[in-house]
């Protein structure tokens, strides 16, 4: 994971660059998820009510001035992105891209493998410490989020967690996905990324990113209710339609589902 500071990532920069895949692939479109808008979305997360105890940072050595919000539905956080490459190593995360790379992360797949970087979207969020614990809102390995950047909305779930005191992360996928520069080593982007996540909602299995945008297409959809203009917040687009009730009991369902739980 990316936690350096901006130096020490410039720093570092020409040792490792002759060795770098092409990490930003510019003829690849980039996709629109679903159909809430990203302003609709944006504009029910204006006000922040804090949950958190205090502030996070943006990266080591950064001014601590990030809260988490909430909400009854969510909680919420506007950071920056770094990019999170952590998990199973392929041609665009591993230790050779990405110096500060682990094969690891804190969740895994329904097979016991861990979770591929490349390919799933998913965000970060911090270890639970005195200043928040994400167990205490509702929120798991899992959990449903949506990502917004500019007039983008990515649906993804949390998959990993970073350090106590610093937020803003996710993986190659989400960022690639959201038009970012998903190189681990120097990519990602500092400010304008919103992150919100569904309480108490979880995607099983994991790594189905179909069923992360079915729940977060039928959340955000709920978070965002009746807009001004009378739509449903949707932008009129064929998108998933997030049809379909919460799944029963985890671990009992053979196909990919949602759930909606009580509680960590």
């Amino acid at each position: 994971m990316r936690v350096q500071t901006l130096t020490l990532a410039v720093a570092g920069a020409a040792l490792l660059a002759p060795t770098m895949p092409a990490a930003v692939h510019p003829n690849e479109p980039v996709r629109y998820e679903g159909s809430v808008r990203a302003s609709d979305l944006l504009a029910k997360v204006r006000d922040c009510v804090p949950v958190s105890n205090g502030h996070y940072r943006s990266d080591a050595g950064a001014r601590a001035d990030i809260p988490v919000c909430g909400t009854a539905e969510a909680v919420f956080w506007k950071a920056d992105m770094d990019i999170d490459c952590d998990g199973r190593p392929g041609p665009r995360c591993n230790g050779r891209t990405d110096p500060y790379f682990a094969d690891t992360t804190a969740f895994q797949q329904s097979d016991g493998r861990y979770l591929d970087p490349e390919r799933l979207p998913f965000i970060v969020v911090p270890m639970a410490s005195s200043i928040w614990n994400y167990r205490d809102h509702g929120i798991r390995g899992g959990s449903v989020a949506a990502v917004i950047y500019k007039d983008r909305v990515q649906y993804a779930v949390v998959g990993d967690t970073g350090p106590q005191d610093i937020i803003g992360e996710a993986s190659y996928a989400t960022a690639a996905a959201l038009g970012i520069n998903p190189d681990p080593h120097g990519g990602g982007t500092a400010s304008g990324v919103t992150y919100i996540v569904f309480r108490n909602s979880r995607v099983s299995p994991i790594e189905s990113h179909a069923a992360a945008v079915e729940a977060g297409e039928r959340l955000a959809k709920q978070f965002v209710g009746p807009t001004v203009d009378g739509s449903d917040g949707s932008d009129g687009s064929d998108g998933s339609d997030g049809v379909g009730g919460t799944a029963g009991a985890a671990g009992t369902e053979s196909t990919e589902s949602t759930e909606t739980v009580a509680g960590d």
